[in-house]
């Protein structure tokens, strides 16, 4: 089992968690391709940056706000400080908008943006999910319907971007399981246009309710709203003693100097209990995993529930999933379901046939995987940019296609056939 674990020593915001994704090998290509299918790129730009924290060395990012440098004449950085004093990051419209901010957005205007963007469905829905984890903290701060709450930060641009980005890294790892530490939470007072609220804000509070979390390691605030409901929204399981078998470590950095490193650390990791079985090894160019192969016959089941199926199943992590058409005794037609899975996931997988489809037993059979290279790279065309998935081996490029959800998106903005996007992807790579 794949885990992905947040050690949240130093709390979590929107920023370094995806600064810590990058670190974790998420391509900052692939990130800047699914956030501009937003619409929003003449809004802001993201920088990534080398930066550490009491001799902690990881990656940086900034969301810069393109209104804001144009308003002011000068290059802040990142947000005016915003999000690492952690002053405005609440989610409240205080009736207020800095000079040459974008307009903020509200819950349905972010559900539209979401909803017509052409990120992958998994990714609009685990983006929704977090935004609706926000309003519904805010809606119960503030003794209003979901609807009626007017986001201030968690509307604008930049958390806009990290709450997206945070569900666009999420999915690239392909991680089972996110697990994490009870967040550090932080003290003290920080101020917004009320005035002075306590830490943690009163929308974290709500948003990590029944949660565990952790406070006092610095009069500052660690945890923001935004990063809150990332966390809650993504963990399953929140435990300060993991039994794990770490295989990566990254470091999202942040931009405040405390008592404590400013920085968010994340593990990619397998459970314990897996410790013993094969690790990947490399064979012809490509890297072999231990996998087994489910299959299953099924004779009383729609098309459509077997449709339903087979989404759920890749959902949940699937190698692959397919369907073979079969006769089975008494001339009765059925079809064939085969599910290969990591070796390690096979119980889970066989729980899940058994719960959602009608099958009453399970054949399985050990064999190896052997899967090449893949990397995410941006390609820009006269049409826009788009998203190239490249497969290496033995480190040099074999084949390289475009992801089709870009190619899609480019067809409907610019009303022309799908055909003709490949075309032009074609000439350019020429």
């Amino acid at each position: 089992m794949k885990i992905l674990y947040y050690d949240c020593f130093a709390g979590l915001c929107g920023d370094m968690n995806l600064a810590a994704m990058l670190h974790l090998g998420v391509e900052a290509d692939h990130l800047r391709a699914g956030l501009s299918r937003l619409g929003l790129d003449d809004e802001f730009e993201l920088r990534v940056s080398r930066d550490a924290r009491m001799g902690i060395h990881g990656l940086r990012v900034d969301v810069v706000l393109r209104a804001e440098e144009h308003a002011h004449g000068h290059r802040h950085g990142h947000r005016h400080g915003h999000r690492h004093d952690h002053g405005h990051d609440h989610g409240h419209d205080h009736g207020h908008h800095h000079h040459g901010h974008p307009p903020q957005r509200g819950l349905r205007e972010i559900e539209a943006l979401i909803g017509k963007s052409g990120l992958p469905e998994a990714v609009k829905n685990t983006s929704l999910a977090i935004f609706r984890r926000v309003a519904e903290a805010e809606a119960r701060v503030h003794g209003k319907d979901l609807y009626e709450v007017h986001f201030h930060e968690v509307g604008a641009t930049d958390s806009i971007v990290d709450i997206v980005g945070a569900a666009i890294c999420f999915h690239a790892l392909g991680v089972d399981e996110v697990w994490a530490s009870p967040p550090e939470l932080g003290g003290g007072f920080v101020r917004c246009a009320h005035g002075l609220i306590p830490v943690p804000a009163p929308a974290t509070v709500e948003i990590l309710q029944g949660l565990p979390a952790t406070r006092g390691a610095t009069d500052k605030e660690t945890t923001t709203p935004t990063g809150a409901a990332i966390l809650a929204t993504l963990a399953t399981r929140f435990t300060a003693r993991p039994e794990m078998v770490v295989e990566r470590t990254a470091y999202g950095i942040g931009h405040r100097d405390d008592e404590i490193p400013n920085v968010l650390r994340v593990h990619l990791a397998r459970a314990a209990e897996e410790a013993e079985e094969p690790t990947p090894r490399a064979s012809a160019g490509g890297t072999v995993h231990e996998a087994r192969l489910l299959s299953c016959n099924i004779d009383d089941m729609t098309g459509e529930a077997l449709g339903a199926a087979m989404d759920l199943l890749l959902e949940e992590g699937a190698m692959d999933v397919h369907f073979t058409p079969i006769v089975m005794k008494k001339n009765r037609p059925a079809t064939c379901l085969s599910l290969l899975c990591a070796a390690g996931d096979e119980e889970r997988f066989k729980e899940l046939l058994f719960r959602h489809t009608t099958t009453l037993g399970i054949k399985s059979f050990p064999l190896e995987k052997t899967v090449l290279e893949t990397r995410f790279t941006r390609l820009e065309t006269p049409l826009g940019p788009v998203t190239m998935k490249d497969a290496l081996l033995d480190g040099r490029i074999v084949r390289s296609k475009p992801e089709f959800e870009d190619c899609r998106e480019l067809a409907r903005s610019h009303g022309i056939p799908l055909s003709e996007v490949y075309l032009q992807i074609g000439k350019v790579r020429e």
